[in-house]
C-alpha cells in the first residue's frame, strides 16, 4: 500500500470483526461507538471516521494501528475477507464473521433437515435451497476454523530409530509436536510367504491409520497413505496390502487401493463355554 492509496476502513473492520468472530452489535458494545456509527462505516456512508472512532474500534475487535512509513513491508497487514462483494437478494452483505460457505448440495445446508436423507428429488423440495449458507452458533464456527487451521498446520514425518526392525510408523502431528494422526505397517518377506528366492523380496501390511475423532474427513488420513507411498518408493517396497471392513474399506479405495484377488482366511478359535474333557 502506497501513501497515495486511500485505505478501505470499512473493509479493514469487517476483516477484523471475522477474525475476532464479532457482530456488528458486539463490536459496538465492547468499542462504545453506536451501533448505526459502525454500519456507516462498514458500508462506506457518509463523512470520514474520525482517527480516535477508527482507534477505538480496531481496539476492541484485536487489532492495533501502526503508523510508520509509507512503503515500508510489514506494515498494516490486513487478514484477507474472503466474500467480501458478495450480497444477498436484497443487495446487503453478509455479516462477515459469520464465514459464508457455498451449497452445492443438500449436507451442505443445515436448513435441509427436512430431506430425508437427504434423497428428495429437487422438485420435492419445499424449501428454495440458498446459493450460500453460514452457522448462526459460534460454537460450530469456531469448531470449523478450528478444523481447517489444523489442516493447514499439520505437518507429517516418519518416525525412525524407535522402532523393531521391519516396523513402520508415520505421524500427522501439530507444530507443538501434539500427534492428531498415526499409521502403522509392518515388513514382511515375499520369500518366505512364497518359499522361493525372489530376491529378498518385501511388501508391507497396514496395520491401521488413526485420526482423532474431531478432525476427520480433512484428508489426514490420505497424506498419510501419501507419505507412506513416498517412504515405500524410498525402500524399494512396491505392494502394500490391509485387511479391511465397512468404512475402512472406502477410505482405503478412495487412497487407490484395490481388491486383491487373493484374500488371507478368516480364523477363529473361541473358547467361551470349553469344558475341560477327562482324558
Amino acid at each position: 500500500m502506497t501513501g497515495t492509496e486511500p485505505i478501505d476502513v470499512g473493509a479493514v473492520l469487517r476483516a477484523l470483526r471475522r477474525q475476532a468472530d464479532l457482530s456488528q452489535r458486539e463490536l459496538a458494545e465492547r468499542s462504545g461507538v453506536p451501533k448505526s456509527t459502525l454500519a456507516r462505516i462498514e458500508s462506506g456512508r457518509g463523512a470520514e471516521p474520525g482517527f480516535a472512532t477508527v482507534e477505538r474500534l480496531v481496539r476492541a475487535a484485536g487489532g492495533a494501528l501502526t503508523i510508520g512509513v509509507s512503503g515500508r513491508p510489514g506494515l498494516g497487514q490486513v487478514p484477507a475477507m474472503p466474500d467480501d462483494e458478495r450480497r444477498d437478494e436484497a443487495g446487503r452483505r453478509y455479516p462477515p464473521h459469520l464465514d459464508l460457505r457455498e451449497v452445492r448440495k443438500l449436507t451442505d445446508w443445515p436448513g435441509a433437515w427436512w430431506a430425508h436423507w437427504y434423497t428428495l428429488p429437487r422438485e420435492r423440495w419445499p424449501l428454495r435451497v440458498p446459493a450460500v449458507t453460514y452457522d448462526l452458533d459460534r460454537r460450530r464456527r469456531d469448531e470449523r476454523r478450528w478444523r481447517e487451521r489444523v489442516r493447514q498446520q499439520v505437518r507429517l514425518r516418519r518416525v525412525t530409530g524407535e522402532l523393531p526392525e521391519g516396523s513402520w510408523r508415520l505421524l500427522a502431528e501439530l507444530p507443538d509436536g501434539a500427534p492428531v494422526g498415526e499409521l502403522r505397517a509392518h515388513e514382511r518377506s515375499t520369500d518366505l510367504l512364497l518359499g522361493e528366492n525372489l530376491g529378498d523380496r518385501r511388501e508391507l501390511i497396514l496395520d491401521g491409520v488413526v485420526v482423532t475423532p474431531e478432525l476427520r474427513l480433512l484428508g489426514i488420513g490420505r497424506r498419510l497413505i501419501g507419505l507412506l507411498t513416498e517412504e515405500m518408493d524410498r525402500a524399494g517396497i512396491h505392494t502394500v496390502r490391509a485387511v479391511a471392513e465397512f468404512e475402512e474399506i472406502r477410505f482405503l479405495a478412495a487412497c487407490g487401493f484395490t481388491e486383491s484377488a487373493s484374500r488371507p482366511a478368516a480364523l477363529r478359535l473361541d473358547r467361551t463355554g470349553a469344558h475341560p474333557r477327562a482324558s
